[in-house]
């Protein structure tokens, strides 16, 4: 997982977590691992730092043992590992996401799906190595545990684990009566309330071309979640095709559709995450109609030749200030 969208006006140094580094006037940040990627919160001065750090490094613990396909001992490896077809026990929260991925899938129609860890392991970008793909179909999940109806079929959360994380976070911050905050974990970012001199936060999303510094656009964002899809990284060319870590499970190959990068806004940023992902994969077309229909802010970024075409859906051009 890598760092997708770039804070604004919140400074540029990254301090271990819990260790506050002076970012712009009136703010502080903090910031730490996690899930091989790192989350920053931008706070206001006098924020409770301490609690915060802690809190936040017992979310990234738990969503890890949880849902990391790296893991050998997490839920979703032992999921992956068994061939039983009875349900098998999960916490709370995994299910949750189980859950939450299966609406994404069926909202999508498939373009997202968290059965298509072998394909991704298959082009070198996962860890996922059983026997083939399935489908969300063949996925149940309760409130308490996940049945599989195939003895091979995997789970890969990694596309919407993160979002759930970044979600928990900003509950803790919450929780600990934090009104004003913009916290990212790796590339997605949600703001809660107003930068502490006055103005809305503001985050740059990333022109999605290797090796660019500009801004593809400059969105305020208060109160939801963005996040962003793309190939622009964690990706490799051969013969003149792009192979990145997005994969179209219908065709069971990397997307290739004209898209280089979607981002969702949208008030969690579990949804917002596999949104993007999915968006991606259905493409220009289906993803931008979809996007209307169900009222959906996405930026669509699509490459044409050497140039970049822009589509924005539901609302999102009321968000956006440079």
């Amino acid at each position: 997982m890598s760092r997708r969208s770039m804070l604004l006006g919140a400074g540029s140094a990254m301090a271990c977590a819990g260790m506050p580094v002076l970012a712009s006037a009136g703010t502080r940040v903090i910031g730490g691992p996690a899930f091989g990627t790192s989350w920053r919160a931008t706070l206001p001065e006098g924020a409770p730092e301490a609690a915060i750090a802690k809190v936040i490094r017992s979310i990234v613990d738990s969503v890890d043992a949880a849902m990391s396909p790296y893991r050998p001992g997490s839920e979703v490896s032992r999921f992956n590992a068994s061939n039983t077809r009875d349900w098998q026990p999960m916490s709370a929260q995994t299910c949750a996401v189980v859950r939450q991925s299966l609406e994404v899938a069926a909202l999508s129609a498939g373009a997202f799906d968290p059965t298509v860890g072998p394909i991704v392991a298959r082009y070198g970008f996962g860890p996922i190595r059983r026997q083939g793909p399935g489908s969300y179909l063949d996925i149940a999940a309760g409130k308490d545990a996940v049945q599989k109806q195939a003895s091979g079929l995997s789970l890969d959360l990694c596309g919407i684990a993160k979002g759930h994380a970044l979600d928990q976070m900003v509950a803790a911050l919450d929780g600990l009566g934090v009104p004003d905050f913009l916290i990212e974990l790796g590339g997605e970012v949600f703001a809660r309330g107003k930068h502490p001199g006055g103005r809305a936060w503001q985050v740059g999303i990333e022109r999605p071309i290797p090796g660019a510094t500009a801004f593809q656009r400059v969105v305020r964002l208060a109160g939801r979640g963005l996040a962003t899809s793309g190939d622009a990284v964690h990706s490799y060319m051969i013969a003149g095709r792009r192979y990145s870590h997005i994969i179209d499970p219908h065709q069971r190959e990397p997307v290739v559709n004209g898209i280089a990068s979607v981002s969702v806004l949208m008030p969690s940023a579990v949804t917002a995450d596999a949104l993007a992902t999915a968006l991606m994969v259905m493409g220009p077309q289906a993803g931008a109609a979809l996007a209307e229909r169900k009222r959906i802010a996405a930026l669509f970024v699509v490459r044409e030749g050497s140039m970049l075409r822009e589509i924005m859906t539901a609302g999102f051009a009321d968000s956006v200030i440079a």
